[in-house]
């Protein structure tokens, strides 16, 4: 039997990072690194997510049809999506890649891996070695100190995982923005060069430009299913709006793609954001 978990503080590649047990759920853990929340695990149910946007990503997944999938995570932390996968997808095939060496030694040691494969490296480099039309899904949820790499977000990088998608899959994103959203507008306009689809899907006041907030962003080169996104986004207990079609494009205007030239990094968000509540 595993040990319980030891709260506290550990150095880690980007930081110090802080391991915080639920004061509500015993054996559920919270993982923030210099103060900035990054993962939400329940042990005893994977399927228990804390997290709004990954509540929102894991809609996503419930909505493409049924049965295992192949899926390639870039950026991992205490692995909440795959965990939630492995639960909701029995016999998914699953590969995490995660820069934060330390970081997932913390995380195998404290709240384990189990059935899990985690590999430490560039997350960018990872989906460059996997072949072509490979993966069913791509999950892009990797920050550090709040920010987006800009590597992660051009459209060199969108390109390499259209081609390991197979025709029918799906990228799912987190990306983080502010007023006028300028970095989720050029964003939409990288992904629109590689998948005629696209939805995002956040709380209406960050798509208002009211604060800052995450948005998720899918993309695919088949329809996305909208009609459930939608319903599954208003029902929510923290309620989200999911925009795409004629809007989206409303919403991306003229804004150009960003290339691995610039390689624009998110914005870094306002103090405490997203930082430890």
């Amino acid at each position: 039997m595993r040990p319980a978990p030891t709260p506290g503080r550990y150095p880690v590649r980007f930081g110090t990072a802080e391991l915080l047990q639920d004061a509500d759920r015993p054996n559920a853990w919270m993982i923030s690194v210099d103060g900035v929340a990054q993962s939400h695990v329940n042990l005893d149910d994977p399927t228990d997510l804390e997290f709004d946007y990954i509540r929102r990503i894991a809609d996503v997944v419930d909505c493409l049809g049924e049965g295992p999938l192949d899926a390639l995570h870039v950026g991992g932390a205490a692995c909440t999506l795959p965990r939630y996968l492995a639960a909701a997808r029995p016999r998914s095939r699953q590969l995490v890649f995660d820069a934060d060496g330390e970081l997932v030694a913390l995380v195998r040691e404290q709240l384990g891996l189990k059935g899990l494969k985690v590999r430490v490296g560039d997350g960018r480099e990872g989906v460059s070695g996997r072949y072509d039309a490979s993966a069913d899904l791509v999950i892009v949820d990797a920050f550090e100190r709040g920010v987006l790499a800009g590597g992660l977000a051009t459209v060199e990088f969108t390109n390499e995982i259209a081609r390991v998608l197979r025709p029918a899959g799906t990228y799912v994103a987190n990306v983080s923005d502010g007023p006028n959203l300028p970095f989720l507008r050029r964003f939409l306009a990288t992904l629109a060069d590689s998948f005629p689809h696209l939805a995002i899907l956040a709380e209406p006041g960050v798509l208002r430009g009211r604060r800052f907030g995450n948005i998720v962003v899918a993309a695919s080169r088949v329809e996305l299913p909208v009609a459930n996104l939608t319903r599954r986004a208003a029902s929510s207990a923290y309620p989200a709006r999911c925009v795409a079609g004629e809007d989206l494009r409303q919403l991306q205007g003229k804004a150009k793609p960003i290339t691995d030239a610039e390689a624009l990094p998110s914005p870094v968000p306002p103090k405490d954001v997203f930082g430890i509540f």
